[in-house]
C-alpha cells in the first residue's frame, strides 16, 4: 500500500486556441503548457521527420504513442491510489489495452516501488514567475527524496542526450510546485518504459536545467508575443 500526503492544489482548467494548450490560473491568467512551449525546441527536427514519413504515417505514429502512453499513467496512477489492477481477470474488457498493460507491469515490477508518500499525481500546476503551467504526473518521494517523476514510455530506449525537454520539463513543475506550496525539490526522476520491456530510470537535478528553461520559455514568447496569451520577462532570479 503506497501512503499518501496528499497538499492542497488550487485548480486550473485547460483550453486549446489556435492549436496552443492554455491553462487558466485563478487569477484568471492564460499561460501556455510547458509542452507546448518546449515545442520549440525541436519544431525543426519533427518538421523534417513528417516530410521524410509523410503527414498520414506521423500522424498515425503520434496517436498510437499517445495513446499507449496515456493508458499507461493512468494504469500507474490507479496502482499508486491503491486501486487493484485485475487486467488479467477481466481479458474481454481490457485486452485492447494489452501493450499498456505489458508496459506498465514492466513498470511496476522495477520502480514503481521506490515511489512512497505521494504529495499529488495528475495534479495542475502554473508559475507566474515563468508564465507557464501543465500537468504533472506524480509528486513524491523516490528513494525517499521528494522528487518530480514522470512516466514515459517509448518504442525503444532512450539515448541520455535526447531528453533534455523531459529534464526541462520536470524542472519546471519542481518550479511551480514551489511557487504553489513553498515545497522545495530538486530531483527530477524519468521513468522510461520500452516496447520491449526495458525500464530506464533518469535521475537529474532541477538547477542543471533552470537556463534552459528561461531560454525556452523567452524563444517562445518571441515567437508568440502578439497573441492573447499573458506575457512577460522572464528570469531564473524572479
Amino acid at each position: 500500500m503506497y501512503n499518501h500526503e496528499p497538499v492542497e492544489l488550487q485548480p486550473i482548467t485547460a483550453t486549446n486556441k489556435d492549436g496552443i494548450r492554455l491553462y487558466k490560473t485563478p487569477d484568471g491568467n492564460k499561460y501556455p503548457s510547458i509542452t507546448t512551449v518546449l515545442s520549440v525546441r525541436n519544431k525543426k527536427g519533427l518538421m523534417e521527420w513528417r516530410k521524410r514519413v509523410g503527414n498520414d504515417v506521423a500522424n498515425h505514429i503520434s496517436r498510437t504513442a499517445a495513446s499507449r502512453g496515456t493508458k499507461v499513467h493512468h494504469m500507474c496512477e490507479d496502482y499508486l491510489n491503491n486501486v487493484p489492477i485485475n487486467f488479467p481477470l477481466e481479458w474481454e474488457k481490457h485486452k485492447k489495452h494489452f501493450l499498456p498493460y505489458c508496459l506498465f507491469s514492466q513498470l511496476k515490477d522495477s520502480v514503481l516501488n521506490y515511489i512512497d508518500n505521494i504529495y499529488a499525481q495528475e495534479a495542475g500546476l502554473y508559475s507566474d514567475k515563468y508564465k507557464v503551467a501543465g500537468r504533472v504526473d506524480c509528486i513524491a518521494e523516490y528513494n525517499g527524496v521528494p522528487s518530480i517523476i514522470d512516466f514515459k514510455t517509448s518504442t525503444k530506449e532512450r539515448n541520455d542526450k535526447y531528453n533534455e525537454n523531459y529534464y526541462i520539463q520536470g524542472s519546471a513543475y519542481a518550479e511551480m510546485f514551489g511557487e504553489r506550496t513553498g515545497t522545495e525539490i530538486s530531483q527530477i526522476v524519468i521513468l522510461v518504459v520500452t516496447e520491449d520491456g526495458t525500464v530506464q530510470e533518469f535521475i537529474k537535478q532541477k538547477h542543471e536545467y533552470l537556463d534552459a528553461l528561461v531560454e525556452t520559455v523567452t524563444e517562445w514568447r518571441n515567437q508568440n508575443e502578439t497573441s492573447s496569451i499573458n506575457a512577460g520577462n522572464v528570469s531564473v532570479d524572479g
